[in-house]
């Protein structure tokens, strides 16, 4: 079999050009791919067998679709990716089938080239070349661009890898972007408004695929002002803190100002708080006694009591310590208060809080005066003020001299109109007159002489709030009113106080404080005021200043100082090199917070009743009250966050903790009648007061105790504090209330109540009879209860021996009547019918009648005991005091005797019914 010769080669185009599109296989070519043969249509020789492509990793292929008409298909080998190659260029060729079937002298067409290219698919997102964007802008400022954001585009072709637009995604921003992602902002930013911006930002390619949100951070940064920086307005102080700093990251901004220097004032305000500060809030008396003052201060304006009630009808702050006078009212000192002659030295002090007077001519305000109390208006001495001046007037007799002499004394000074508290005191050294303010001394500016007054047998009346007109007037009356408070008010006859004590007696408790001032930087100079309220500091080098402020502390020294705030204003004044406009410093206004102190609970406790026989009361020493009197201070603690919800800190346990601080006064109180002086008295060995702070007053309704010492000081004089009774014929007891105080009332102890009896001669084995019973802890016990029965049996525990006597009378004949009662109980049990009615019946008779067996040396049954059991004990009971009766006929009298006491308690208290029933 013979095969045709293949004459000719294949015939292809010369070039090609395809596009595919990504992640397809099929490829369109132009022109199409189809190959010729002239020897056609000779089989083989003019048929096509293969195309095939030149190159090195050419991911296409090319495949005959029909042999006879030379029509191919070029098609990708796998998923073109456009990112990873957009074209692609190689050559092909034909080959026909040759000269038979087993392609034997085949030939090949010329070489073609095939450019395809690579159409792409929008599948990426655009991306933010940045997580997070971040710019700081400044206030009041409009800004073309503030920050650019720019966003990728992984796609191959520009259509969908060119970002095409920017968008704001966050509503309501002062913000703007446009299609290059320049954002800016719309309007002016203001820095105390905002002081952050947080904005989300997205893009678009053009195939309007978005990009994830992008966070864009816009800090406005304020325009720069000179003034001080990081310091906290409020500043929180608790009570035991001692010396806290005020400012300790403060630093001072200048703006790169050219300050040469700087002046600042610290200014603690507290004018508000007491007396001007945080003072200690003792008595005057106490304050004296502490301060180390003279003896012998007379106390003007004491709290109104039975002893001192010429104050009860001035009006009182809710301090009893200060008065208000409102221009109407005056209070009249009792004769003998004040002693007449005041010696040529003798000391005034007080504190004063006063305005401006009203009115063009003021007239005077008088704070204290003597005048005569009728006949004529003389004022012998007397401290006024007019027209905010302080006035002086000490007029002499005639007997101490004739000639003329110093009589007025006046100070001007701004702060007796200020409305702030100030404390003066008067050294009047005769002719000498010294005023002490806030512990600085000031001479008077003016000294006018005058004549002595005339000799007369006129009394005199000294007033304090108002001068007493006693004379020229149809009749006496108050006049020249003061207007303002006083507080304090005191005159010593005799003594002058030294500069010490003065300081000592206005003292602040609470004040600015420097810490560490070895480490001050160089060049800083600072003043206080004697206050401590005020300080100032001047330097030339800026760090060193804010080194020197961070050191500002507060302090306030008081165990319990007054809670609220203390405001705080702090100024300063800049200087420049040779400028004549400099940078300008704001103030400061902050205020620290001080918190209420943990309140303490005084406690007294002790032995609270005895007996003692006669004749130690009428002894020489007397017998002594309180041997083992003890005082313990305990403050609550909660131990708990503070953050806890409030059913949570009810489950927490409560810390009494002890706590160590002074008292100031403490009153032994008679209970009852006032002492006899002519047979009995309370009495204190002096000596037991010295070396304490500590003074005493005696009178028949007590012993007073005071000054500010310790617990410990108080119980030592307490316990030394003796009952004396030199005729007890007539007194079978004795009771006394002791109370303690801190703060002049401020806080108070318990009450502490003690019963003394007086044992009288009787037989040796009653007496002994009724010490064992007082040593019984069950009696002891009892006698902390309230009034009612308990104190009828206490009371009737030591009776005389006429009381015995119709004690055991009257127990025999109730106790005759009782055997009565007894067997006509017996007799009607028998007679009845045995019910559950009549049984109950019967058992509440059996209640009734027993009560009376009850031992009074026992408790009272306990209010949850069940009636069945109170019965039971009553059975009980009853059985023991007959075998006891029977065994001891003596022992059965007392024991008859106290019984008795306990059926006319306890018959009070039997309801009707029982009644009828017996």
């Amino acid at each position: 079999l013979s095969f045709p010769v293949n004459k000719h080669k294949p015939w292809i185009e010369t070039s090609y050009h395809g596009i595919i599109t990504e992640n397809n296989d099929t490829v369109i070519l132009d022109p199409p791919l189809v190959a010729l043969d002239k020897d056609a249509p000779v089989p083989f020789a003019g048929e096509i067998c293969a195309f095939k492509i030149h190159g090195q990793e050419i991911p296409f292929e090319a495949v005959v679709l029909n042999k006879t008409s030379g029509e191919g298909r070029l098609r990708a080998k796998g998923p073109i990716d456009c990112e990873l190659q957009k074209e692609y260029t190689f050559i092909i060729q034909a080959y026909d089938c040759g000269s038979g079937p087993s392609g034997t002298n085949w030939k090949k067409s010329h070489k073609a080239v095939v450019h395809i290219q690579v159409k792409d698919v929008n599948e990426f997102s655009p991306v933010f070349k940045e997580s997070m964007y971040k710019a700081a802008v400044t206030e009041g400022k409009i800004y073309d661009s503030i920050l650019q954001v720019e966003a990728i585009d992984e796609d191959c072709s520009p259509q969908y890898s060119q970002i095409c637009n920017y968008e704001i995604v966050t509503t309501d921003v002062p913000f703007a972007i446009d299609r290059n992602g320049n954002i800016r902002n719309t309007e002016k930013l203001n820095y105390d408004k905002q002081h952050q911006y947080e904005i989300m930002v997205t893009a678009y390619d053009c195939g309007q695929k978005h990009a994830t949100d992008v966070l864009v951070l816009v800090r406005v940064k304020p325009v720069c002002k000179p003034g001080w920086q990081d310091w906290n307005k409020r500043i929180k102080y608790r009570p035991g803190a001692g010396s806290i700093p005020l400012f300790s990251s403060i630093h001072l901004e200048t703006c790169d100002g050219p300050v040469s220097s700087i002046h600042t004032t610290i200014e603690l305000q507290t004018n508000y708080i007491g007396k001007g500060c945080d003072r200690e809030t003792y008595s005057e008396k106490s304050l004296q006694k502490l301060c180390g003052a003279s003896s012998g201060a007379i106390d003007l304006l004491p709290p109104p009591s039975a002893t001192t009630n010429w104050t009860a009808g001035l009006l009182m702050d809710n301090n009893d310590m200060i008065f208000k006078f409102d221009g109407k009212q005056g209070a009249k000192i009792p004769d003998g208060i004040v002693p007449k002659n005041l010696t040529d030295q003798f000391t005034i002090t007080l504190w004063m809080k006063h305005g401006p007077s009203p009115g063009l001519r003021a007239e005077k305000e008088t704070i204290l005066c003597n005048s005569d109390k009728t006949e004529m208006n003389r004022h012998h001495y007397a401290l006024y003020v007019h027209n905010c001046r302080l006035v002086f007037l000490l007029r002499k007799d005639f007997d101490q001299g004739d000639t003329f002499r110093p009589a007025e004394f006046h100070w001007k000074l701004d702060q007796i109109c200020d409305k702030e508290w100030h404390y003066y005191v008067v050294n009047v050294e005769f002719p000498i007159v010294t005023l002490y303010m806030d512990g600085t001394t000031y001479e008077p500016y003016l000294v006018t002489n005058d004549w002595p007054i005339h000799p007369s047998h006129i009394a005199m009346q000294l007033t304090v709030g108002a001068c007493w007109q006693g004379g020229e007037v149809t009749k006496p009356r108050f006049a020249q009113y003061f207007h303002g408070s006083l507080a304090s008010l005191t005159i010593r006859p005799g003594k002058i106080e030294s500069q010490k004590v003065i300081s000592c007696l206005q003292a602040c408790k609470e004040g600015l404080d420097m810490n560490s001032l070895e480490s001050l930087g160089q060049g800083i100079k600072y003043h206080f005021n004697p206050s401590q309220s005020v300080l100032v500091m001047e330097g030339d080098d800026i760090e060193n200043i804010n080194q020197a402020l961070r050191k500002v502390s507060y302090i306030n020294s008081r165990q319990f100082p007054t809670a609220g705030v203390r405001r705080l204003k702090v100024s300063s004044k800049v200087q420049c090199f040779g400028e004549d406009v400099c940078i300008s410093i704001p103030d400061i206004d902050a205020y620290v917070m001080v918190f209420q102190a943990n309140e303490p609970k005084i406690t007294i406790s002790g032995m609270d009743h005895f007996a003692r026989p006669a004749a130690q009361f009428e002894g020489d020493q007397g017998v002594t009250l309180l041997p083992d009197i003890k005082i313990v201070s305990t403050v609550t603690k909660i131990d708990h966050p503070v953050d806890l919800k409030e059913h949570d800190r009810a489950n927490k346990p409560v810390v009494l903790e002890k706590m160590h601080h002074n008292l100031d006064f403490c009153d032994v109180l008679v209970i009852g009648a006032e002492l006899d002086p002519e047979q009995e008295c309370l009495e204190l060995d002096p000596v037991e007061l010295q070396g304490k702070h500590l003074d005493a007053t005696n009178s028949t309704a007590g012993y007073s105790i005071y000054g500010v010492d310790s617990m410990h000081n108080y119980e030592q004089v307490l316990r030394q504090i003796r009952y004396r009774n030199w005729y007890t014929a007539a007194t079978f007891d004795r009771k006394f209330r002791v109370k303690c105080s801190e703060l002049n009332g401020r806080y108070t102890s318990n009450e502490f109540n003690l019963e003394i009896n007086i044992l009288h001669s009787s037989n040796s084995d009653f007496t002994d009879h009724v010490n064992h019973m007082i040593v019984q802890p069950q009696f002891l016990q009892s006698v902390q209860h309230p009034e009612g029965s308990i104190s009828a049996v206490r009371n009737s525990v030591v009776p005389s021996v006429a009381t015995v006597v119709i004690i055991i009378c009257v127990s025999i004949l109730i106790f005759i009547i009782m055997v009565g009662v007894y067997r006509i109980r017996t007799a009607h049990q028998h007679g009845s019918a045995d019910s559950d009615g009549s049984k109950e019946n019967e058992m509440d008779w059996d209640d009734s009648a027993l009560t009376i067996t009850v031992n009074p040396m026992e408790k009272y049954e306990k209010p949850h005991q069940t009636e069945e059991e109170s019965e039971e004990e009553d059975i009980d009971d009853e059985e023991e005091d007959t075998t006891s009766a029977e065994s001891d006929e003596s022992e059965e009298e007392e024991d008859e005797d106290e019984e008795d006491e306990v059926i006319v308690q306890k018959g009070n208290k039997k309801n009707s019914t029982r009644q009828e029933h017996l």
